[in-house]
């Protein structure tokens, strides 16, 4: 291992980083390190006021553009000891907690490019900004903190992707959509059971649910645009049964039986409800979702005027990192591949990640930001004690990155 890292400065950097644990919003020691390395380098850098790590390189030619690295320092894990080992071309952990490849792969090649970059004094270049996020894994506040109209640059590569050549140029919304149902009578399921005016909303909810869509809504070449998915439907005497649950401390993978067997079934129930998560890559599609999802709650209240009524509400919790018109980015990322014989994985991903506050913003000239999301090396099992990163690949994605920026400034 020792042997290694000594002949790679990229590797070292890397592990040295990640051997510093940075759970969500405990980012400090690592950042610490960032600070240090910038400044060993003469590399201006700074935190901002929310934490998040910024560093500047200035153009050595105005006529170019800037570019914009972007990754984030926290990992999924607690403050741990970080045990790195290697296993042939694998880089993992003694499997007592994660490796934090994602995304210290990318915040080590950043800093390793602006190393290089910093002291070539040959190289023509628009300049380089880096951005360095705090607590992306848990709620992303980091980057929706970061003061995009500050951001010189036009152009984004977040660095954030889990396998080498990946270039992805789209990426879903996530929109929660719930549907509530409330029949206006209900009654006792023996006495009342004859009176067809007496709708059970357990059924009813069943009924929308059998008519909303599920699963893929919208596809193209790139892969699926716009989906919806059935998180939950719930309906009836269930809060004897979620008291019993409380009381007997039951496992979550127990709630259900728990509830079948103990909710109450001699009510003909008034209240019911479903709700749904839909992502999409695309506002239209994922609005003309929406509005087919009300016109069938409109045409059930229809049927059941007077008797039971329905409605629909949604949220946007992230917005969709909509495909750019402008293609500067993935031109530049397939002649740089063809340059060093890398074959691209050029797509849509359907979840969502920091590309996605920066493709709805604008910099500080107005214009609105145009992420890319990229993979420079293999990993494997995030979020999970058996995290691995393939080194070579690692290597070879590094030199896309500089081939990139190369081409990027040619």
């Amino acid at each position: 291992m020792d042997e290694i890292r000594k002949e790679n400065k990229l590797i070292d950097l890397f592990c040295t980083l990640a051997e510093i644990p940075s759970p969500s919003l405990k980012e400090e020691n690592v950042t610490k390190k960032i600070l240090e390395i910038f400044k060993e380098n003469n590399i201006p850098a700074k935190t901002d006021e929310y934490g998040n790590v910024t560093a500047t390189i200035e153009a050595t030619d105005k006529s170019k553009k800037s570019l914009l690295l972007s990754s984030h320092m926290d990992v999924v894990g607690d403050d741990s000891p970080v045990n790195i080992k290697f296993n042939g071309n694998i880089i993992e952990t003694d499997k007592t907690r994660t490796l934090g490849a994602d995304d210290k792969a990318g915040v080590a090649a950043a800093i390793m490019l602006a190393c290089e970059i910093s002291k070539d004094k040959n190289l023509k270049h628009g300049g380089l900004e880096i951005i360095f996020t705090r607590d992306e894994e848990q709620n992303m506040s980091g980057i929706r903190n970061v003061k995009m109209n500050e951001i010189n640059s036009e152009y984004v590569l977040v660095m954030d992707a889990d396998k080498l050549g990946q270039v992805q140029i789209a990426g879903a919304s996530y929109t929660k959509l719930v549907v509530n149902v409330k029949a206006l009578k209900g009654g006792h399921s023996g006495i009342d059971i004859g009176d067809a005016t007496r709708l059970n909303a357990a059924k009813l909810i069943a009924e929308l649910v059998n008519n909303i869509p599920q699963g893929v809504y919208k596809e193209d070449k790139y892969g699926v645009i716009t989906s919806i998915n059935l998180g939950v439907i719930i309906g009836g005497g269930i809060e004897t049964a979620i008291d019993n649950i409380k009381e007997s401390n039951k496992s979550s993978n127990k709630y259900i039986d728990c509830i079948l067997d103990k909710a109450i079934t001699n009510v003909i129930n008034i209240k019911a409800g479903a709700a749904y998560s839909i992502r999409s890559s695309s506002r239209e599609f994922e609005n003309n979702l929406i509005d087919e999802i009300k016109s069938i709650v409109e045409e059930f209240n229809k049927k059941y005027n007077g008797l039971a009524i329905a409605d629909v509400e949604s949220s946007t919790h992230l917005p969709p990192f909509e495909k750019s018109s402008d293609e500067t980015l993935v031109e530049v990322a397939k002649k740089a591949g063809k340059n060093l014989n890398l074959n691209l994985d050029i797509s849509s991903f359907h979840a969502g990640a920091e590309t996605h506050i920066y493709a709805n913003n604008k910099n500080k000239h107005g214009v609105t930001l145009k992420p890319t999301l990229v993979g420079l090396a293999d990993v494997y099992n995030m979020h999970s004690a058996n995290e691995q990163i393939d080194y070579k690949s690692y290597l070879k994605g590094y030199e896309f990155l500089k081939e990139f920026f190369k081409v990027f400034n040619n």
